[in-house]
């Protein structure tokens, strides 16, 4: 009796279902068709590709999992978007995640698309056990200077959080708290709650940027955020200083130096 092969379309539909023990997956590795073939190679490369964000993902979980077993169980993660920026405020975002909070590709959010940053911020909102937000706008930063409102802008997220926490992982800055607390270089991309903080920062700092490019235009705030671009310096040179601009910031100094 001559063996009925599955077409192409019924293993395409099946093949994303079997575990690696499945007793199907050895008789499809004997099937010599292209197309099965082709199907299996796939699947092994999604596999691979699984098992690595999986990794890459428990590496990111290490400062956490070390601090759970001290006692700790609200750990935040805190970073800043919008240092260096000429106009908009600096951001930065709190963040406590469950113990078993999972999402394969978090990372640094600058490395990630806006549409990844977008997908995940929701995915964050929706799972986070709570999340604080703080900013400090341009005229506070030209007052105080970007490094002091940096600070002020990270104790205002964590002021704001609706659950507090025990202990803090902060990127890069080093702040006084009433929490304990560890400073972490880069740490965007070695710790997931500072991770998660970042896309946060970075969502909510880049949809500001798009509003207020539609009530400042021409200096092209939806595509820079505020960074000092091409488009943006013409901006500056045709039509001048907003409110949004850090006006101790070069080259706005200078401009209003030039002027004035």
């Amino acid at each position: 009796m001559t063996k009925v092969h599955r077409t192409i379309s019924e293993i395409k539909q099946l093949i994303g279902t079997l575990t690696e023990s499945d007793p199907i997956l050895e008789e499809l590795k004997q099937d010599e068709r292209k197309g099965v073939q082709k199907l299996l190679l796939q699947l092994e490369r999604e596999r691979m590709k699984q098992a690595k964000e999986k990794k890459e993902f428990q590496d990111l979980t290490r400062y956490e999992k070390e601090l759970r077993l001290q006692g700790f169980t609200r750990i935040a993660g805190i970073d800043e978007v919008g240092r260096g920026p000429l106009a908009g405020p600096v951001v930065t975002a709190a963040v406590i995640l469950p113990h078993d909070f999972y999402l394969a590709g978090l990372n640094d959010s600058k490395k990630l698309s806006e549409g990844k940053r977008e997908e995940y911020y929701g995915y964050i909102q929706d799972h986070a056990i709570s999340i604080g937000v703080g900013m400090v706008h341009a005229e506070e930063i030209d007052s105080i200077n970007i490094y002091q409102a940096t600070k002020k802008a990270m104790n205002d997220a964590i002021i704001h959080l609706p659950v507090q926490p025990d202990y803090l992982l902060i990127d890069a800055m080093k702040l006084q708290s009433p929490y304990p607390s560890q400073s972490i270089i880069k740490g965007d991309s070695k710790s997931i709650s500072i991770a998660a903080a970042s896309i946060i920062a970075k969502v909510t700092r880049d949809r500001m940027m798009k509003e207020y490019a539609e009530k400042y235009p021409g200096y092209a705030f939806e595509k820079n955020a505020g960074y000092g671009t091409k488009d943006h310096l013409n901006g500056l040179g045709k039509l001048g200083v907003t409110p949004l601009h850090r006006k101790s910031f070069a080259p706005v100094k200078e401009l209003l130096q030039t002027k004035g």
